[in-house]
């Protein structure tokens, strides 16, 4: 009887192997507990106190694998997004000016919006609004974002008053701990080492500190894990919420969030073979990103690296529950967490943006009025350093160029629409 019932509960068929989903579980975890260090020291960026963003985002983690494996019965392991994480600290707090506080109410709105597209048709209409081109472009200039914040944090490339941008300093010991942590975590990559990103962190920490890059935190927080989280749960900011400038950020986040998230629950859904399972999985991620806002975190994505437990034979919601249920035995070692340097941490935002670069595959060349805005997003979120200026300068060229050559009928309505918001922003800010 209760074996039953942990099989309806869980998504478990007939055929499902309760070991292989175990195994499954665990090498998830192993695949992407990285994250947790990765994501923090990008919120830390943002103001946010570094022992309370691991906190928040382990909560988060660990609420989105739960909801995944009760309500979406699929083996996604739910996480905060690398890139989306990019676009909350690069871009709503550096580059449109919000608090920390401010962008976690943004990523609330977001979430809750989010859940009203995942539980109508909407999800459809607005997928549809957005070409394919576009949409991996948008993958595309994020990697390459992470890609140059990862060099930024490493000291591999530095500031230069003329050319802007110049090689770093090899004889500096954290340079020297990043080249060989990428080399490591690119060998172990390409190798296929289960958890590979994750011994690559480690072997990088241990040679900053071998090196002297390695740095003591200069405030090691007192108490338990928990202390010092209080202002970061339930800490959103809505002072601004009356603003532009809020509801520009919450629109620009949801269409990232949910892009994203379709496209990856789509893949993941069908390579699990359980491609019925989409709908479930897709309202179970969009009430995990209401969760995450309000446990301090950026949004939350099917992580890419689910694919490692379901090619391990993952099937059922059981995966993610393993490992949910191990994301929350990592609060044991925070403190020793926070002694991980950027020297061991931005390889990774490197390997990562690598891997998000490979959406240019999927990309269609042959037509010139798809390819040129596509490359100007791709080439304008490094180069502006803001993904909200790099989106807008793709989607007002597209419609335009369609335009030229008298196929405007190929732009969706709705297109049009957001065009017309990224161009008023950019309006609004020459005025302001």
């Amino acid at each position: 009887m209760k074996t039953s019932f942990w099989r309806n509960s869980l998504g478990l068929e007939p055929e499902d192997d309760w070991k292989r989903e175990w195994a499954a579980g665990i090498l998830s975890y192993f695949a992407s507990v990285y994250i947790v260090m990765v994501n923090a020291a990008i919120l830390h960026d943002a103001g946010m106190p570094l022992r309370a963003g691991m906190v928040a985002t382990l909560l988060t983690a660990i609420t989105g694998c739960l909801l995944m494996a009760f309500g979406g019965k699929t083996p996604i392991i739910v996480v905060p997004g690398m890139g989306i994480n990019a676009f909350f600290t690069y871009t709503l707090v550096h580059s449109m000016k919000l608090d920390w506080r401010e962008a976690l109410a943004v990523v609330v709105v977001t979430g809750i919006l989010f859940a009203v597209v995942a539980f109508t048709s909407l999800y459809r209409i607005l997928s549809d609004a957005i070409p394919p081109n576009l949409q991996h472009a948008i993958t595309v200039g994020i990697g390459l974002f992470l890609t140059f914040i990862g060099l930024q944090k490493s000291g591999i490339v530095i500031a230069h008053r003329t050319t802007f941008v110049a090689i770093g300093h090899f004889s500096d010991p954290a340079v020297i701990t990043s080249c060989v942590t990428l080399l490591l975590a690119l060998v172990l990559f390409v190798r296929g080492t289960r958890g590979g990103l994750l011994i690559s962190m480690a072997v990088g920490t241990g040679l900053a500190y071998l090196l002297g890059a390695g740095h003591v935190p200069e405030k090691l927080e007192s108490g338990h894990v928990f202390t010092g989280y209080g202002d970061v749960f339930l800490g959103m900011g809505w002072t601004n919420v009356v603003s532009l400038v809020f509801w520009i950020a919450v629109f620009l986040l949801l269409l990232i969030v949910v892009f994203e998230n379709i496209g990856l629950i789509a893949s993941q859904t069908l390579l699990a073979n359980r491609p019925e399972r989409f709908k479930s999985s897709l309202r179970a991620l969009s009430l995990a990103n209401i969760a995450a806002g309000l446990f301090g975190s950026s949004p939350v994505v099917a992580a890419a690296e689910s694919n490692a437990g379901i090619a391990a034979g993952g099937r059922s919601g059981l995966t993610s529950l393993v490992t949910g249920l191990l994301f929350a035995a990592t609060f044991l070692f925070i403190p020793l967490l926070t002694y991980v340097p950027d020297s061991a941490i931005a390889p990774i935002l490197i390997v990562i943006g690598g891997l998000m670069v490979q959406s240019v595959r999927e990309m269609d060349f042959n037509d010139m009025t798809e390819v040129f805005p596509s490359f100007l997003v791709m080439v304008m979120i490094p180069f502006t350093y803001s993904i909200v200026d790099g989106m807008a300068f793709g989607f007002i060229t597209y419609p335009i160029v369609k335009l030229a050559m008298k196929r405007g009928k190929e732009v969706p309505t709705a297109l049009y629409v957001i065009a017309g918001l990224f161009l008023a922003n950019f309006v609004l800010h020459a005025l302001l």
